[in-house]
């Protein structure tokens, strides 16, 4: 069983002004295992001009190891001609992650307006069906800050309603804190369901008021309790990557490689004691 001091991902989002090549590049140099990639990264790359299959080599070429890659947002409360063609999106998006060795995709609630977590479900299957055709996995992340999809128990329901055995959660430690589920707060969780584990810490005080929160900190710089967290997915026995998902705009503003390394020390020593 390899530790999770050896499965550490740095999510592109924790350095969103860097481009891609950079910011891959700084992952690398700063000692992380993977990097967890979004469909922007892609969209932007073919902004410049650039064709999906040198945006592939581009990763590749970092020698890096892909975690996870994150389709297109708005899949699960999406209707008609939209969520059609976000299920293309997927598809392409399960394509890619097959190319870079990656079995994981993931979503999360999105921005267009919320319905039902019943139909929320039903999208969620639909999207299952995709990753199923690829053989990989589709995780779901819940948004502190969204209306409804907003807690463990919501992302639950969404999961347990979508009944199919390629759609699991992505537990993220900062949306944990946030929504009152921080600490040992998933231990009723079945961790053959946990697909994926997103991390960063909470500040102290309120979430400002936005549906996107960038405060967010390196481990050991706010609230979360580390030692219970760490520690549970230990006795859960989760053997997925740890994604370090940090926006922050002042860390945007400084080196990313000095951002990036800060973030892996600091969680490889909160690591140390409980492995």
């Amino acid at each position: 069983m390899t530790k999770m001091q050896n499965r550490l991902a740095l999510h592109t989002w924790t350095l969103d002004t860097t481009p891609l090549a950079d910011a891959l590049l700084a992952a690398k140099n700063a000692g992380w295992d993977a990097v967890e990639l979004r469909r922007i990264d892609f969209t932007r790359c073919f902004e410049k001009g650039m064709a999906n299959a040198q945006v592939l080599d581009l990763v590749r070429a970092s020698g890096l190891k892909v975690a996870c890659v994150g389709t297109e947002y708005g899949l699960i409360f999406a209707h008609g001609p939209e969520k059609a063609r976000l299920l293309k999106v997927l598809d392409e998006t399960c394509a890619n992650a097959v190319a870079l060795g990656c079995d994981l995709i993931m979503t999360s609630p999105g921005q267009n307006p919320p319905t039902t977590l019943q139909e929320a479900a039903a999208n969620f299957r639909s999207g299952g069906e995709v990753a199923k055709k690829h053989g990989v996995r589709f995780s779901l992340e819940f948004n502190s800050q969204h209306s409804i999809l907003n807690n463990l128990a919501a992302g639950r329901e969404v999961v347990e309603r979508a009944g199919h055995p390629n759609c699991g959660l992505l537990l993220d430690s900062y949306h944990l804190e946030r929504s009152g589920g921080g600490g040992r707060g998933f231990s009723s969780y079945p961790p053959e369901k946990i697909f994926a584990f997103q991390f960063s810490d909470v500040p102290a005080g309120e979430s400002a008021a936005t549906r996107r929160p960038t405060d967010r900190l390196p481990p050991g710089k706010g609230i979360v309790r580390w030692k219970e967290v760490f520690q549970l997915l230990k006795e859960k026995n989760y053997q997925g990557y740890l994604s370090y998902e940090a926006p922050n705009p002042d860390y945007w503003s400084r080196p990313p490689e000095q951002v990036a390394r800060e973030a892996v020390n600091a969680t490889r020593k909160l690591l140390a004691e409980v492995e």
